[in-house]
């Protein structure tokens, strides 16, 4: 009889390990042991970057930026001084072109907002004297996952050159249960992206926050596991009450 008790009891802790092996499993974006996260590039340009998928806000004005045109006019028949378009919006294609009035298709995926804006100068500068164009991208945003439970967010990128450390202070910062040490940043195409790692316990870990954000980045900070103190919590009535059996069993066998 007590044999068989022992057996069943390790029976039961052999089902406790397997459900540990599982415990968090909801845990995003892991990376084994071992795993080479990509360089992050010393030079990081200041300024942000324009993808495809990006929808682009486009103003043409004329005389060095003091009257603005309707780009969507015939040339030499616009009005001048006179606002006759609001702003229109243009998305770049998936193959980094754009189809602007007038232009041909202009390939923009690649180039910073300012040298977008002075390579679309220089072709209506065929069309208008002193040409002045301005641009904004209007869809940039990133998920920031800040190592919590339900804490994750959607942030706008506000200005063009918004950093990893501005987007993790938009979401209140880290949380008391997040490693500092561990914060990934997963970029580009999700079948093939670039992951990045950052440690910003540390003074010099921070000399690397001053990493521009580009839309569609994922910022995840891993949270310390918790997983054998919760095990531990929801097992141990378990393993009260099989004790509690177990010492009866070997009374019972012990009156016999």
């Amino acid at each position: 009889m007590i044999i068989k008790s022992l057996k069943r009891l390790g029976l039961f802790f052999a089902v406790c390990s397997l459900f540990a092996c599982n415990y968090n499993s909801a845990v995003m974006m892991r990376t084994d042991n071992g795993f080479v996260f990509d360089k992050a590039p010393i030079d990081v340009l200041s300024e942000y970057i324009i993808s495809t998928s990006d929808i682009i806000q486009f103003q043409l004005y004329t005389n060095k930026g003091t009257s603005i045109i309707d780009a969507t006019a015939v040339p030499g028949s616009f009005k001048v001084g006179v606002s006759v378009r609001s702003a229109e919006t243009y998305l770049i294609e998936p193959d980094g072109f754009v189809k602007l009035p007038i232009l041909e298709r202009t390939k923009l995926e690649g180039l910073t907002i300012r040298a977008a804006e002075l390579l679309l100068e220089q072709e209506y500068a065929k069309f208008y004297v002193n040409s002045f164009v301005k641009l904004k991208v209007m869809n940039r945003r990133i998920v920031v996952f800040p190592g919590s439970s339900g804490k994750a967010q959607v942030i706008p990128l506000e200005n063009e050159n918004m950093t990893i450390l501005e987007a993790l202070g938009k979401v209140g910062g880290l949380s008391d249960v997040a490693k500092s040490h561990k914060i990934k940043l997963i970029r580009g195409d999700l079948k093939s992206p670039k992951v990045y790692l950052f440690d910003f316990s540390t003074i010099e870990g921070i000399k690397r926050s001053d990493f521009v954000l580009q839309a569609n980045d994922i910022i995840q900070v891993e949270k310390r596991s918790d997983a054998f103190r919760n095990l531990l919590g929801d097992v141990a009535p378990v393993i009260s009450l099989l004790a509690s059996t177990f010492t009866l069993i070997i009374v019972i066998n012990n009156l016999k």
